[in-house]
């Protein structure tokens, strides 16, 4: 099974609300990440027409959007997708759940019908900005639109998402996405209330980074279901007993099955209603809820047990009429409508609400959301007259009671508040819900977390505004993925795992050369460096000396005609004793140049560095040291003189080389070998092989070495080294234990 590394840095991910920042309406967020763009809902905003009601696509360029995913079918959220797809440069890819995409068709049909109607009898045509697109345009953006089911995990160009259960309406998707190591989750508009025919939403089982959550009703706290069901039929049932009729305006599909559902089985236990009619006036009531019908699969366990128990579908209503148009009721005599739209800004809903509303004897229930600046809204403040329709410089009184009992599928502040708990993220963006109430919100958030403040456990919560942009930063975690021969066995405790790290999208993989091709199509070329010096020691004190610096060699050949040996797995050394060189061999890249750099020092100073003539010598006298060194001198320049003639000034050079060396041990072991001088001819050491790269810290108490992005220090208290490259922590160590070895057992007796 292939392992995988990990390590955290800090990243940063933009936030656009287009739409639904401060306000409920024209939903529409994008998420942008290392250039990838996830696009969340395209609504229209109820309470405007035409363009007026979009999102502000102007602000962000729709052509980057990879993914678009819509949480479900209200207009809110899907109504203004066809113009997306249609009138923009928007080149992505959309989902949605089955059950959204089945009823989006028949929904926005019916939105394009009843925006041209409402429009015609404005005296607009179809090139007014009020049209935002046609049946053509509706029909053509279907066949691009993708399904998806709940639990189930798509991925796109490196960004995958999963739809949970959001319990709004049928249908209705929160979308855990992922991209490169970051992890957000979007609930749209989501219920953690099981009524009669959904389930709660459902919390996933991951930590995202960011969650963009719904924050409708602030920090209000809901009336317990039963006891608003209580209030609503008990509403209705005391005004059909006084003659009067009950409009409840609600979308036409969501919360309107629900009270379906409470009514249907509320007659059925009162024998008195029986013979009062309940209309379900909407075009596409009876083709959506064929779709209701066929599935029952994705709804609660109480609506499934009693299909299969009685095999009689729920849907199936004996006390509800569905009609298509208002004209076709009998509304002379007590009845109960349902009628879309919610909002009531036009419509069957409001056209019945001008004819009704001047009767004392008749009720006008809001079961929803009322969103400001729609009639909905302005008739909860129970105005004493409303503008017709058709001619808004006509008023109508209003004599209607008003009655408020909301079926609204929205958390309240205890619900939010304890998924949001449950969620655990550290990043909170508060979306769809009016200013008050957000802010409402987002203050109870921060009191709550308040003890997290300046840790690492800090919540921060974010309430952004139509327009705006958030730069978020969090810890990324990157996982590279081992494949190939590096993955048939498993690693041991603090082995490193070496090969060439591959990114697609967001995807890493590590592998071996050899497997590039084969798990990634890509081909790779290696350079091979080859460096050929001038080496005029013997074997033994080569291997010697490269023993000091790396630790361990590793011989590959030790035979009369050829000696070779490897360095840390990557740099060769092969020595021709008989010529006097040395062949260095290793594959070019930023750790072997710097392991073949320092072979290549070793080899040009070993055969005259003070090591080379402590290693040769036998006593610790001073005198016998210059001997030894001497004797070997000689012998050396024995071997190079019988060669060619033509090496006589190679040969001389390195005499003088030879000589300096002995002068410099001279003066070293006659000066005091008091700490500080030990300390002093260390760093001189030290100075010698890395040059300028090494600095003195102050008052001699250590050094520092910098190549490249690596740093290394040393503390001469300890001699310990601090650095995070083990290549060069390792040089370094080798260079001190040769050092140490000159300044402390050499004294001049």
């Amino acid at each position: 099974m292939p392992e995988s590394t990990e390590g955290k840095t800090n990243e940063h991910v933009n936030f656009y609300c287009l739409g639904g920042g401060n306000e409920v309406g024209r939903s529409c967020h994008i998420v942008e990440y290392k250039g990838k763009v996830v696009m969340l809902d395209a609504g229209v905003h109820p309470a405007y027409s035409g363009i007026e009601s979009l999102p502000f696509y102007d602000d962000f360029d729709l052509s980057r959007v990879d993914v678009l995913l819509i949480s479900h079918f209200h207009l809110d959220h899907a109504a203004s997708l066809p113009y997306v797809m249609q009138h923009t440069n928007f080149k992505g890819r959309v989902f949605m759940t089955y059950p959204t995409k089945a009823i989006y068709k028949w929904l926005l049909n019916d939105f394009v019908r009843v925006t041209t109607i409402t429009d015609d009898s404005n005296g607009m045509d179809e090139n007014s900005n009020a049209f935002l697109y046609t049946d053509e345009d509706l029909n053509s953006s279907l066949d691009r639109i993708e399904r998806l089911d709940y639990h189930s995990t798509i991925e796109v160009d490196g960004i995958r998402f999963t739809a949970f259960p959001a319990g709004h309406v049928l249908g209705a998707a929160m979308f855990l996405v992922e991209m490169g190591g970051l992890k957000f989750l979007f609930t749209g508009d989501y219920s953690r209330e099981e009524d009669r025919h959904l389930s709660s939403a459902e919390v996933p089982d991951v930590t995202p980074d960011l969650l963009i959550v719904e924050s409708t009703f602030g920090t209000a706290t809901h009336v317990p279901r039963l006891e608003r069901e209580n209030k609503l039929t008990t509403v209705i049932h005391s005004t059909l007993q006084q003659g009067g009729r009950c409009l409840l305006p609600v979308f036409a599909l969501g919360r309107a099955q629900e009270i379906l559902l409470i009514l249907d089985e509320y007659w059925q236990r009162h024998k008195d209603l029986q013979n009062v009619p309940i209309y379900y006036a909407s075009s596409l009531a009876k083709k959506c809820m064929a779709v209701y019908e066929r599935y029952i699969n994705m709804m609660n366990d109480s609506i499934r047990k009693k299909f299969t128990e009685t095999n009689e579908n729920p849907f199936h209503f004996k006390y509800i009429k569905n009609v298509a148009h208002a004209d076709r009721i009998d509304d002379l005599n007590p009845c109960v409508m349902i009628a879309s739209p919610g909002m009531l800004q036009n419509g069957v809903s409001r056209q019945l609400l001008e004819k009704w509303c001047p009767d004392p004897r008749n009720t006008v229930i809001m079961t929803g959301y009322s969103v400001d600046g729609t009639m909905a809204k302005k008739l909860l403040t129970e105005p004493d007259q409303i503008p017709a329709l058709n001619n808004p410089d006509v008023s109508i009184p209003r004599r209607m009671n008003v009655e408020e009992v909301s079926f609204a599928a929205h958390v309240d502040y205890e619900q939010n508040s304890e998924f949001i708990d449950l969620v655990h993220a550290k990043k909170i963006v508060l979306v769809h819900g009016e200013s008050n109430p957000m802010g409402r919100l987002k203050s109870a958030l921060l009191s709550r977390y308040q003890k997290f403040k300046d840790t690492e456990d800090e919540v921060k919560v974010y309430n952004p505004r139509d327009g705006s942009k958030l730069d978020l930063e969090f810890k990324g975690i990157k996982i590279a993925k081992v494949m190939g021969q590096l993955a048939t066995s498993l690693p041991e405790d603090h082995d490193t795992v070496s090969g060439i790290l591959v990114q697609k999208n967001f995807d890493l993989n590590l592998l071996k050369v050899d497997d590039l091709r084969e798990f990634t199509g890509l081909t790779a070329t290696v350079v091979r460096e080859r460096q050929v010096l001038r080496c005029n020691v013997k074997r033994s004190l080569l291997y010697w000396q490269f023993t000091q610096m790396f630790g361990y060699v590793k011989i590959l050949i030790d035979d009369p005609n050829e000696y070779s040996f490897e360095v840390m797995d990557v740099v060769r050394i092969t020595l021709e004793e008989s010529e006097a060189l040395a062949t260095i061999e290793w594959h070019s890249g930023i750790v072997d140049d710097t392991v073949a750099d320092s072979a290549i020092a070793i080899i040009i100073s070993c055969d005259s560095i003070p090591a080379s003539v402590k290693k040769s010598s036998h006593q610790h006298s001073h005198a016998h040291i210059k001997e030894v060194h001497s004797d070997a001198v000689k012998q050396e320049k024995h071997d190079v003189l019988i060669k060619e003639e033509d090496q006589t000034a190679e040969v001389n050079k390195f005499n003088s080389s030879v000589k300096k060396e002995s002068t410099d041990l001279d003066s070293v072991l006659s000066d005091d070998y008091s700490p500080d001088i030990r300390l002093k001819h260390i760093s001189m050491l030290l100075h010698a092989q890395f040059g300028d790269l090494f600095v003195t810290l102050p008052n001699n108490e250590g050094g520092t070495i910098t190549i490249g992005k690596h740093k290394a220090t040393i503390d001469y208290k300890n001699f310990n080294v601090d650095c995070k490259s083990n290549v060069l922590r390792g040089r370094i160590e080798g260079i001190l234990r040769r050092s140490l070895d000159l300044v402390a057992p050499l004294s001049h007796e």
